[in-house]
C-alpha cells in the first residue's frame, strides 16, 4: 500500500501492572518490526514508557529503553506535571498501546487516548474492559450458550468471615471436582493463579489471587489441551490459523509462557471440523463482547471427548520473541512486519 506520508506510530508500553515486563518485550518486537526495510518507509514511532510508578518518560527516553541504551527502572525526574503538557504527542497517527494487564488492556489506556482523536491499534473501552475481567466475560458467554467449563464467582467479600468462607468452600466441594484453578478476575500472563488440588490448598489461592483483585473465579480443571487463535479485522473478523501449546510444568503458568520451552504446534493436530468450530466460537465470542482489532482467543479441548470450551479472550496478547499470537500470523502468511502493518491499517479502516 502507498502511503501519502509517513504514519507516525505512538507506542505505548511499560506500566504499572504486574506484567510490566511482558509489555517492555511486546514493545521492543513491534519496534524493530516498525522499524524493518519495508515497514520505515511508510511508519516513523514515537516511544512513550510508563514506569512502574506511572510516570510518563519523553520520547528520546522511552526509544533508549526500547534499544537498550539504559534500563528501565528510570525515574521521572520532572516535577509533577499533567503528563498531556509534559509529552509531545501530538505528531502522532496513529497509538499503538501495549500495556498489557490493568492499566492498559482493561480499556483505561483507551479512554484516555480517546481524548486525543487520533486512532488506536485494537479495540476500544468496552471490547477490553469484559476482556479483561474474566467474570463479567465468563456471564455473558454463559448468556450466549457458549461451552465453558463449570465455573463459581467470589466476589468482594471477606474471606475471613467464617460464615461467607464455609460457604464458599462448601460450594466449590458440591459443584466442582478438584482439581480446580482460582483465578483473579483482572489479571493476565497468568499471574495470581493457582492450580488446587484438594480441600486444603483453597485458601492458600484466594489469598494469592486476592492480592490481585477482590474478584475471585474459580474453575473445574479438566484433562485438556491448550488451543488459541488469532483475530484481526472491524467489520470482517479473520482468523489465524489454529495453534496448540505443550508445555512441561504442571499447567500453563506465567514460566511455561515465557521462560520455559513450550512446543508450540501451529497448525494444531486437530479435526477440521473441529477447527472451523472453534474459529466460528472466536468470532462470536468477540463479537459478543464488542472486541475488534486484534486479540487472541484461547480455548480447551479437552483430550477424550474432544469437546471444545471457551476458556477466554486477550485484548492486547503478547508481543515478545515466544508469544502465540505473532506466531499463529506467521504460520498464516503475515509474519511480524506485515503483521504490525496490517495492524495499523485495519486501525485506520484501510
Amino acid at each position: 500500500m502507498i502511503w501519502e506520508k509517513k504514519k507516525c506510530i505512538g507506542l505505548i508500553f511499560g506500566g504499572y501492572s504486574n506484567e510490566h515486563e511482558v509489555s517492555i518485550s511486546s514493545a521492543k518486537t513491534v519496534f524493530e518490526a516498525l522499524h524493518s526495510k519495508t515497514n520505515k518507509e511508510r511508519f516513523t514511532v514515537k516511544a512513550f514508557f510508563i514506569n512502574k510508578y506511572g510516570d510518563w518518560l519523553n520520547s528520546d527516553l522511552s526509544e533508549k529503553i526500547l534499544i537498550g541504551e539504559i534500563e528501565s527502572n528510570i525515574r521521572n525526574n520532572q516535577e509533577k506535571i499533567n503528563f498531556l503538557e509534559g509529552i509531545e504527542f501530538k505528531n502522532v497517527d496513529v497509538w499503538f498501546p501495549l500495556l498489557h494487564g490493568y492499566g492498559g488492556e482493561d480499556g483505561s489506556i483507551h479512554g484516555l487516548l480517546k481524548f486525543t482523536k487520533k486512532p488506536l491499534v485494537g479495540c476500544g473501552i468496552i471490547g477490553s474492559a469484559l476482556g479483561m475481567d474474566k467474570i463479567m466475560m465468563k456471564t455473558i458467554f454463559s448468556n450466549l450458550k457458549l461451552p465453558q467449563v463449570k465455573y463459581l464467582v467470589f466476589e468482594n467479600e471477606d474471606i475471613n468471615d467464617k460464615e461467607v468462607k464455609n460457604k464458599l468452600f462448601d460450594d466449590i466441594l458440591k459443584k466442582l471436582n478438584f482439581p480446580i484453578f482460582v483465578k483473579p478476575s483482572n489479571s493476565g500472563s497468568s499471574l495470581g493463579i493457582s492450580k488446587v488440588t484438594n480441600e486444603s490448598e483453597i485458601l492458600l489461592a484466594l489469598n494469592k489471587a486476592m492480592e490481585i483483585d477482590p474478584r475471585i473465579l474459580i474453575e473445574e480443571g479438566l484433562e485438556v489441551r491448550e488451543i488459541e487463535c488469532g483475530i484481526i479485522g472491524n467489520s470482517k473478523l479473520l482468523t489465524s490459523e489454529i495453534g496448540e501449546v505443550n508445555y512441561s510444568a504442571e499447567w500453563y503458568d506465567y514460566d511455561s509462557k515465557y521462560n520455559l520451552d513450550s512446543k508450540i504446534t501451529i497448525p494444531a493436530e486437530i479435526d477440521p471440523k473441529i477447527a472451523k468450530q472453534i474459529k466460528e466460537i472466536a468470532i462470536k465470542s468477540c463479537r459478543a463482547l464488542n472486541i475488534f482489532g486484534y486479540a487472541r482467543v484461547d480455548f480447551f479441548l479437552e483430550q477424550f471427548s474432544n469437546k471444545i470450551f471457551i476458556n477466554e479472550i486477550n485484548t492486547i496478547p503478547g508481543f515478545t520473541k515466544k508469544s502465540m499470537f505473532p506466531m499463529l500470523w506467521k504460520a498464516s502468511d503475515l509474519n511480524i512486519e506485515q503483521l504490525v502493518a496490517k495492524l495499523v491499517e485495519i486501525s485506520l479502516d484501510l
